[in-house]
């Protein structure tokens, strides 16, 4: 009996140490649930912060196409304002010549309307000349007639005589 005694003294350390042990296994067990229920809820929480972050990537990816589009646009903006500005310069340097060119027209018609006055003035002058000598003529060409009217009753009273 001593035996069995010894022997249940020794199944009942082996009980209290398997019960420890099982207790122990059990609170490391819960412990590393716990552990295992933070990790399922962090991986969670990560998994919708990647969601989150993929989203955000979508949208820079999205604005980053669209910036691509108006840098493309920009440049043919660019482009297209440098030929403007081109085009325009190349406007002004034919303006300037046409002014140029309006300005001594402007000169030459001014000098023709001068030379054209002094035309008038010396046309005017020599029609008045005209004018002066065609009365002259007609004032001559009365007293020859006369003269011959006298000269005729001169010749017809001579003859008379």
């Amino acid at each position: 009996m001593d035996k069995i005694k010894e022997r249940f003294t020794i199944l009942g350390q082996k009980i209290e140490a398997a019960e420890s042990r099982a207790e122990a296994a059990e609170a490391e067990n819960k412990k590393l649930q716990q552990t295992l229920l933070e990790r399922d809820q962090e991986n969670g929480s990560l998994q919708h912060k990647l969601s989150l972050a993929e989203g955000e990537v979508e949208k820079y990816e999205d604005q980053i196409k669209e910036l691509k589009s108006a840098s493309v646009e920009g440049e043919t903006h660019k482009t297209t304002g440098e030929n403007l500005a081109r085009k325009v310069q190349l406007l002004e340097e034919e303006l300037d010549k046409a002014e140029k060119d309006l300005k001594e027209t402007t000169e030459k018609l001014r000098l023709v309307d001068v030379k054209a006055e002094d035309f008038e003035r010396r046309l005017q002058s020599v029609q008045q000349e005209r004018d002066q000598w065609e009365q002259k003529y007609e004032e001559v060409s009365e007293k020859l007639r006369q003269s011959k009217k006298e000269l005729d009753e001169l010749v017809g009273q001579m003859e008379s005589l």
